[in-house]
């Protein structure tokens, strides 16, 4: 393997344990009243202008190509469904539970990319689809007594398919600009996206109050939005997209993780399977792509 590779790796991983920690800032900030808007708002606004930042620092022109900004449009707006649907998955269910099924973004990339760009379909990718679909429903049922929200399952589904579309428009579009001013411009598109869904919503949006909202916004500003995201360009570069979305497998572990032992979220035997078949089902892609 060489240093690029050893790079992109280690970059994916980590990016995908600091995606992992949304519920830790998102669960707080709920609890204190805060709106998804502003939640969301707030997150990338202040990563934006951190960002900007650095991009001044360095002189780092924003200046872009018509084609480039077309480009970064598109990782824009999928960035906002994404997190968007995220956030509100977690108002229906346990936060560990969406980040799971979220997770099924690996196996939506291999089977867009064997569909679109002509990656090989194996009979493993067609095995990881079927263990997903069965790992969801499992997660779905719950403990066997109360299912799932119906409609935070779509939620999830939505943000995962969008997620998965965002690693492919980043490995094919072939940005040939720093991680920096890429997520200038994704940054920029979610921020004013939020704003324009709180409006929309009739949503006021809530500006953090207290030491302690100000922590987790500055928490979901950095962590899962400015270390993952740039974290995540330098592995889509250089591992691609399909082992990108592998490496998230540290993602929903994270997330489990949290849910459990910071917010005493339910964790059973059918929840377990249902992780586990899904995990299993990224591991076979995995094998399918080595």
């Amino acid at each position: 393997m060489d240093r690029k590779k050893i790079i992109g790796s280690v970059c994916g991983i980590a990016a995908a344990v600091c995606y992992g920690t949304n519920p830790l800032g998102a669960l707080k900030l709920y609890g204190e009243g805060m709106t998804t808007g502003s939640v969301l708002f707030w997150r990338f606004g202040l990563a934006w202008l951190i960002i900007a930042l650095v991009m001044a620092v360095r002189r780092e022109s924003p200046k872009v190509s018509w084609p480039q900004f077309r480009t970064l449009s598109a990782l824009g707006l999928l960035f906002i469904v994404s997190s968007l649907t995220l956030y509100l998955s977690f108002m229906h269910m346990p936060a560990g539970v969406a980040s799971t099924i979220l997770f099924t973004y690996p196996v939506m990339t291999a089977v867009i990319m064997s569909l679109f760009f002509k990656e090989r379909m194996r009979l493993v990718t067609v095995v990881s689809v079927l263990l997903s679909l069965v790992g969801v429903l499992l997660l779905y049922w719950g403990d066997g007594t109360n299912a799932l929200s119906l409609l935070g399952v779509l939620l999830v589904l939505a943000s995962a398919l969008s997620y998965a579309l965002y690693i492919i428009v980043m490995d094919k579009g072939s940005l040939q600009m720093s991680s920096f001013k890429i997520n200038f411009y994704v940054l920029a598109y979610c921020a004013v996206g939020m704003l324009v869904y709180s409006l929309l919503s009739g949503a006021p949006m809530q500006v953090p109050h207290g030491g302690t909202s100000w922590f987790y916004v500055m928490w979901l500003a950095f962590v899962p939005a400015i270390f993952a995201l740039v974290l995540m360009v330098y592995a889509a570069k250089y591992v691609g997209s399909t082992a990108t979305a592998i490496m998230g497998a540290m993602e929903p572990l994270t997330a489990v993780l949290i849910g459990v032992f910071v917010f005493g979220e339910p964790f059973g035997p059918r929840l377990a399977l249902g992780i586990a078949l899904i995990l299993a089902a990224v591991a076979f892609i995995i094998f399918a792509k080595r």
